[in-house]
């Protein structure tokens, strides 16, 4: 048997350690944002000491580059995924949107959405965190995008459907039931949003009745 190396132990630790610490700085982040953050405050949320959390980042702009591969790779895991085990097509368009609303409705995060959080934040501040969240944006897109030319190619959307505009809407009406959440009745804003989607892609299908009729 092959004894590992000390060094793996402590690399095991040491992921542990920054995942921990990313996970509250994208929780807290999804409340008041990654700019209002302090060092302080990640070291005092996450249980760590200062010194502990700058042997990690050389300093907050590194803490916050990374927090956002953190969020991109939760939002892949716990959106995305789920989502992809549902057949090509409408359907698997619409498992993407409810398996969105199950993320926002179950509070993975206590701000609902750390993204949504941290665009307004930034989209208007030039630099290496508004570039990666710019990327992530058109990442997003692109997939979402990439989901309705399938559901193109196989037949099962009309074909004077634009993808760019149904990805918009898509995505709006995903962004819409956050914030309304937040500042209006939350169960209405999720009804609303689950019930504009689905009307949307009935209208666009082919066949509606792959689709829940409501």
């Amino acid at each position: 048997m092959t004894n590992r190396p000390p060094a793996d132990g402590r690399r095991a630790r040491g992921d542990r350690s920054r995942t921990a610490v990313l996970d509250a700085v994208v929780s807290m982040a999804s409340i008041a944002g990654l700019g209002a953050l302090s060092m302080g405050q990640v070291a005092a949320e996450a249980g760590v000491s200062k010194s502990g959390l700058f042997s990690l980042w050389r300093d907050k702009q590194e803490l916050q580059l990374a927090a956002i591969e953190r969020a991109g790779a939760q939002w892949a895991e716990l959106v995305v995924a789920p989502a992809l085990e549902a057949p090509p097509g409408v359907r698997r368009l619409w498992a993407l949107h409810e398996s969105r609303l199950a993320f926002y409705q179950q509070l993975v995060l206590p701000g609902g959405c750390f993204f949504v959080a941290v665009q307004h934040e930034f989209d208007d501040q030039p630099g290496p965190v508004r570039d990666r969240l710019v990327a992530f944006a058109r990442e997003w897109d692109a997939f979402v995008r990439s989901l309705v030319h399938t559901a193109l190619d196989t037949g099962q959307l009309r074909p004077d459907t634009d993808p760019g505009v149904l990805a918009f809407e898509l995505d709006a009406l995903g962004y819409a039931a956050v914030t309304r959440a937040r500042l209006l009745d939350r169960d209405a804003a999720f009804a609303h949003a689950r019930a504009a989607v689905l009307g949307r892609l009935r209208a666009y299908c082919t066949d509606p009745s792959v689709l829940p009729e409501s």
